[in-house]
């Protein structure tokens, strides 16, 4: 990772990118796509623009897909409205990450693909941002159990909040971003949703910190996966920022390429 030459990226990428009405916009619906079609949407980009652009859907998807797309669009408005609204609690010099917050993401995420799931401990709803009460797979990995989630997410929380208040550097702001990415889809805490979430809380700090979006590209979901699976065996976060600083270095180059034409 060459922090200068992302630096450098950064800067071009923004002097084209704020010559651009509603580029933003766009942007939100290039990462629309590439996350929902990591957990199985299978709209292209286009139809993805139509949907959100002209509200014009797709006759041979399904509908639950257009569902998905349509709230993720709606939670990254979310994500920039509660940073201009102050619904995330904010010093005067610091964003404030909480548990209810990211209750309130985890329900835009899921509000209208969710599902209530029953079991012996009692029922809770994906939909409305609930914290699963089961245990919960991806593959062979077997995630923290339910009971722990709320305090691991409290103090994930507060990690990240005291990494905020010292934080001056672009490389350290990235860290951050991509670090709580990481942890928080490693504590699973919702039944559906998790992936997405993590990707918009990653999203969330590069918002306040008003620096590019990170993309994860559908085409590298295999990587992206076994990044996060060598991150946790050999518990060290450097795999997984190698791979999204990579992810980030590539988008970039991918818009200034773009733009510049």
């Amino acid at each position: 990772m060459d922090i200068t030459k992302i630096k450098n990226l950064i800067d071009t990428y923004q002097k084209y990118a704020n010559g651009i009405v509603d580029y933003q916009k766009y942007t939100y619906y290039a990462i629309t796509h590439h996350s929902t079609a990591i957990e199985g949407s299978t709209l292209s980009a286009s139809q993805v623009i139509n949907l959100l652009e002209y509200d014009k859907p797709v006759a041979n998807k399904p509908f639950s897909e257009h569902q998905m797309v349509i709230d993720h669009f709606k939670a990254m408005q979310f994500l920039e409205e509660s940073l201009g609204e102050k619904l995330i609690e904010k010093t005067t010099k610091n964003l404030i990450l909480s548990v209810d917050f990211i209750k309130k993401l985890g329900e835009k995420v899921m509000q209208s693909t969710g599902r209530s799931v029953n079991t012996v401990l009692g029922t809770y709803n994906i939909a409305k941002g609930d914290f699963r009460l089961s245990s919960v797979y991806a593959g062979t990995r077997t995630f923290p159990d339910y009971k722990k989630v709320p305090d691991l997410l409290q103090k994930m929380c507060e990690k990240i909040n005291e990494k905020l208040k010292n934080t001056n550097t672009l490389e350290e702001k990235l860290n951050i971003a991509f670090e709580l990415h990481f942890e928080f889809v490693s504590i699973h805490p919702f039944g559906d949703g998790n992936g997405r979430t993590a990707r918009l809380l990653m999203n969330l700090v590069q918002l306040y910190f008003d620096l590019p979006l990170s993309i994860v590209f559908k085409q590298d979901r295999i990587k992206y996966i076994n990044a996060l699976e060598k991150t946790r065996k050999n518990d060290n976060i450097k795999h997984f920022l190698a791979f999204m600083y990579a992810q980030y270095t590539k988008f970039l180059s991918k818009e200034i390429k773009i733009l510049s034409k």
